[in-house]
């Protein structure tokens, strides 16, 4: 992390102690959160980010800025002290009021962060685990982007002590959704196939814009129900995320998953082109 970070209305040293216990959302993972790509000091999907937040927040009962506009604000000026114009941003809005333990004089219903790190040096490709029953589809906050993060945390480094680099979450049906910080798609032929919401994936919004905006000539991409045994006889698997952009799995557990086609590089060629080319 970078050294400086937002809170609220001011740029801080990050050493500094800026919050309490008492913060209710501090203590119990009563927020929401996103990471974002700055590309050349571009917020990339910006309104994406902002509107998947608004969504959560509403949901969660998590009090959220009004605007827009007053949040990107004051991510420039935290972009501009840290001299982070390509980079991965890191936004969390913790709801500081509410329940047994609500500490006293906390006059912000909210509280405001956000921080700035080095882009990942992601390997070339990844090998996955599996876990089972790890997302609960049928729950009402299936997909929600929450800071209560601990759950995938855990996985997550569960994965790298068995010598893999992330894990395919399946859901109580034993459907694919998902990884702890990455969606995934498979191909068949001109097929890109990603699992639907309704799995318990999160809506990522690399996710969204594959979905929605890239075109590639002869391919089709489109949302349909996985199962771990489909990963097999799949051409070519991939993982997305803001900060990974597409990247290339070589092993699932289990399962012997193809790299034969070259859908990935082409996709992956369009959606940089993409990014190149945005402007909020």
């Amino acid at each position: 992390m970078h050294r400086l970070l937002l809170h609220n209305d001011e740029v801080e040293d990050a050493a500094k102690t800026s919050c309490s216990a008492g913060q209710v959302g501090l203590l119990n993972g009563w927020g929401v959160f996103t990471t974002i790509r700055v590309t050349d000091g571009i917020l990339f999907a910006w309104e994406r980010h902002w509107a998947r937040m608004q969504r959560d927040a509403g949901k969660l009962r998590v009090p959220f800025p009004a605007s827009p506009g007053w949040m990107l604000e004051r991510l420039e000026c935290l972009l501009r002290a840290n001299k982070a114009s390509n980079a991965t941003l890191r936004i969390a809005v913790i709801r500081n009021r509410g329940g047994l333990f609500e500490g006293p004089n906390q006059t912000n219903d909210f509280d405001f962060f956000a921080f700035t790190a080095d882009l990942t040096r992601w390997p070339a490709s990844a090998r996955l685990g599996l876990k089972p029953d790890a997302r609960h589809a049928a729950s009402e906050f299936a997909g929600t982007k929450v800071t209560s993060w601990a759950f995938n945390l855990n996985w997550y480094e569960e994965a790298h002590e068995r010598g893999f680099d992330e894990v395919v979450l399946l859901n109580e049906r034993g459907e694919v959704s998902e990884c702890t910080s990455a969606n995934l798609f498979a191909v068949y032929g001109n097929e890109v196939v990603t699992p639907p919401l309704s799995s318990g994936c999160l809506p990522g919004i690399t996710r969204e814009i594959l979905l929605q905006d890239i075109v590639v000539p002869g391919l089709v991409v489109r949302e349909r129900v996985l199962k771990p045994a489909d990963l097999n006889r799949a051409d070519e698997v991939f993982l997305t995320s803001s900060t990974r952009d597409l990247m290339p799995v070589e092993f699932v557990e289990t399962l012997e998953v193809g790299r034969k086609t070259a859908v990935g590089k082409a996709l992956l060629e369009a959606f940089v082109n993409y990014r190149a080319n945005y402007r909020p």
